[in-house]
């Protein structure tokens, strides 16, 4: 089975994974995705055979809005979220983060996140209008499939990654993970 279509049914048959979709696909943020380890996490427990899914820390809720790039409007999106689900919630627009960054201005989700340290968290997941799943991924997702933790070309800072693969630990989590740098 195609790569895509495998995480596809994944999330489909997660039904936790499936809810905070519904609950995020209601807000009709533009461009949004939960990504991260939202995907990430559930594709590398398949891949373990882990019998149940890893806990996300955070459900990370992205979307790009160039027209409110306030912190406030995060929080107040992250506050709503919070009223009527339990889940993790971690929001931000992604197009105020190449500040944080100190990259040249984002043009959308999939931009910023082609950006992120490591090329296997750069995946997401969002809800079309007719409630399909789809998957935004800048690398692609076969790179979830290859058992790896890979440096992004566009963050040459190895100590950033190295930092973020040691607090993650995602190495215990997942042993059969390699770390590789391109």
């Amino acid at each position: 089975m195609e790569h895509e279509a495998l995480v596809k049914k994944w999330l489909m048959s997660d039904p936790a994974r499936m809810k905070a979709l519904t609950i995020a696909a209601a807000l009709k943020l533009p461009g949004w995705c939960l990504a991260a380890g939202f995907v990430r996490s559930l594709v590398w427990d398949k891949l373990h055979n882990f019998s149940t899914n890893t806990a996300l820390n955070d459900i990370d809720l992205i979307y790009f809005d160039p027209d409110d790039i306030s912190d406030s409007r995060d929080h107040e999106i992250e506050q709503g979220l919070r009223e009527v689900s339990m889940f993790p919630w971690s929001v931000k627009n992604q197009a105020r983060m190449h500040e944080r960054n100190s990259d040249c201005p984002y043009t959308s989700t999939e931009d910023a996140m082609s950006f992120w340290v490591e090329v296997e968290t750069a995946v997401g997941a969002a809800l079309d209008d007719d409630g399909d799943v789809i998957l935004v991924a800048p690398f692609g997702v076969k790179p979830l499939f290859d058992y790896t933790i890979t440096l992004n070309p566009k963050r040459p800072k190895q100590t950033d990654f190295e930092a973020r693969i040691c607090a993650k630990r995602w190495l215990q989590t997942w042993p059969r993970l390699v770390v590789k740098v391109l």
